[in-house]
């Protein structure tokens, strides 16, 4: 049975991956992209751990597999962030279907107030 629920986990683990990469070819701009990979990949990631874990019953392999989703849970959305204000910033174009832009007006606010 545990062969099973590990096997489950591991198919499911890289069907994310795969939806992950597909993503990363198919979308539209670096906005889109990054979400893609930052998600999907994430969950396949730990999916793939927990099956990892599952099969070795091993404390020390529980302990490096939890530490693992921990590093990706802590740093995937800040990874993120810095690619999205770095790609602003260095103005990649943005895909169609976008209506505003939060982070050009407060940046336009600011040059305002400093005139």
């Amino acid at each position: 049975m545990i062969e099973w629920i590990a096997a489950f986990l591991l198919i499911a683990g890289s069907l994310f991956m795969l939806v992950a990469a597909i993503g990363v070819v198919k979308l539209s701009d670096v906005y889109m992209r990054m979400h893609a990979i930052t998600k999907a990949a994430s969950l396949g990631a730990i999916l793939m751990l927990a099956a990892v874990s599952i099969i070795y019953v091993q404390w020390i392999v529980w302990i490096e597999a939890m530490m693992v989703v921990l590093f990706v849970i802590f740093t995937a959305p800040i990874a993120s962030h810095m690619i999205a204000k770095a790609a602003h910033k260095g103005g990649n174009p943005k895909g169609p279907g976008y209506i505003m832009d939060e982070l050009e007006e407060k940046d336009a606010n600011k040059f305002e107030k400093e005139e």
